[in-house]
C-alpha cells in the first residue's frame, strides 16, 4: 500500500471503531434505563483497538508494510 492508502486505511478502521463503539456505549444505556447490567464491559471497549487495527502497533505494522 502507498503511505496515503495505508492512512486512508487507518481512517475507514477509526470510523469503524467508533461506530460499534457508539453503539455499544448505547447498547450499555439502554440496558441501565431498563436495571439491567451493561451488555460491554471494559475489556470488550478495550478489545475494540486490536479488533479494528487502531491500537499503536497495529497502525505502526500498516504503515511498516
Amino acid at each position: 500500500m502507498t503511505p496515503e492508502q495505508s492512512a486512508a486505511y487507518v481512517f475507514a478502521e477509526a470510523v469503524s471503531a467508533l461506530s460499534e463503539l457508539e453503539a455499544m456505549k448505547a447498547a450499555n444505556q439502554e440496558r441501565e434505563m431498563q436495571g439491567y447490567s451493561p451488555a460491554y464491559g471494559e475489556e470488550d471497549f478495550r478489545a475494540l483497538q486490536d479488533r479494528f487495527v487502531i491500537s499503536h502497533n497495529g497502525v505502526m505494522n500498516v504503515f511498516n508494510q
